[in-house]
């Protein structure tokens, strides 16, 4: 089968019509240069000797990001906790939402709460998703799994950011503890 090579005007739109069928179906494409801008997947960082791991240069385009965490652990008990950020950097203050763990609760308006409860021999792994309601609203939902004792900790919660989100922080509540073992990733999609 040959290539099929469409170019873009000016406009910044390509329509690929359908065959004359009832209804009319439209695909819209982001502008890409080099890398496919519908999804994208980020470079896996080592969640070890650090406080906190960033990604930071979250494309405008972006309405889903998928956080994934394999094996993660940190020296402390401080819950994991998910913050959000724009261009003006983190911000730790104004989230909603809450996690529960075993029978334990937390939140925190300082970011998302993962775990409800976290030991320093804990190990997470598992998926959060956050997804662009509309504006700078963004919406978390999700479950890590706590391998050593069996927690499952199921979170959501809701935050309005001051400016479109270009960063996402995971880090712990007491914001002490080091990440000392395990893998994060993130899923970015249009």
């Amino acid at each position: 089968m040959a290539s099929l090579v469409l170019t873009g005007d000016t406009s910044g739109q390509v329509t690929i019509s359908a065959p004359a069928v009832a209804g009319t179906n439209t695909l819209t494409l982001q502008a890409a240069t080099a890398t496919n801008a519908v999804n994208k997947l980020e470079t896996a960082v080592a969640s070890t000797s650090s406080t906190s791991i960033d990604y930071t240069g979250i494309p405008a385009w972006v309405k889903k990001i998928t956080v994934m965490f394999s094996g993660v652990s940190t020296n402390g008990t401080s819950n994991i906790l998910l913050q959000l950020g724009d261009a003006g950097g983190i911000e730790n203050t104004g989230y909603s939402g809450g996690s529960f763990n075993a029978g334990a609760t937390a939140n925190s308006t300082a970011g998302f709460d993962l775990t409800a409860q976290n030991a320093a021999a804990q190990v997470w792994g598992g998926s959060i998703t956050l997804t662009n309601l509309n504006g700078n609203i963004w919406c978390q939902s999700g479950v890590i799994s706590g391998t050593s004792a069996g927690y499952i900790g199921a979170s959501g919660g809701a935050k309005e950011l001051s400016a479109t989100l270009d960063r996402v922080r995971i880090t712990t509540v007491g914001g002490t503890e080091t990440f000392d073992a395990g893998t994060i990733n993130l899923l970015l999609e249009g």
